[in-house]
């Protein structure tokens, strides 16, 4: 999305270490548990991160978006000490989570549209709240 968050599709346990080497220091899961039977759980996720150094939050966006989530996502933004990947199935709830706590944050709507389009995602479906 720009120099300090990444956005992703579904990442595993044994990605981790090459993230981390890429220079990621924080990574946020924003798909609840059982989504998919061979998804990585939680706490496997969690625990992979622990052991490649990175710091991991939980935000599971599930049944649409709501304040609290925006509000926890800009926060595991301004908590981030360095460049942060949030990931889900496809990357679209990251995106939205991302453009919605930016815009919370006070970054443009327009220019988080084009930051998102230019990382392949379409944020016309929530262009309203930015």
């Amino acid at each position: 999305m720009d120099e300090h968050v990444f956005v992703a599709g579904q990442i595993r346990p044994e990605d981790l270490p090459g993230i981390k080497a890429a220079g990621v220091t924080a990574i946020v899961n924003n798909r609840p548990d059982d989504e998919e039977p061979d998804q990585p759980s939680t706490a496997e996720m969690a625990v992979a991160a622990q052991a490649a150094g990175l710091s991991y939050q939980h935000i599971p966006m599930a049944g649409g978006l709501s304040p609290a989530l925006v509000e926890e996502m800009a926060n595991a933004l301004a908590e981030a000490e360095g460049p942060l990947l949030a990931f889900c199935r496809s990357g679209t709830r990251s995106t939205y989570l991302w453009a919605l706590a930016e815009a919370r944050r006070g970054a443009d709507g327009e220019e988080l549209m084009r930051k998102a389009a230019a990382a392949g995602y379409d944020l016309t479906p929530i262009a309203r709240f930015l």
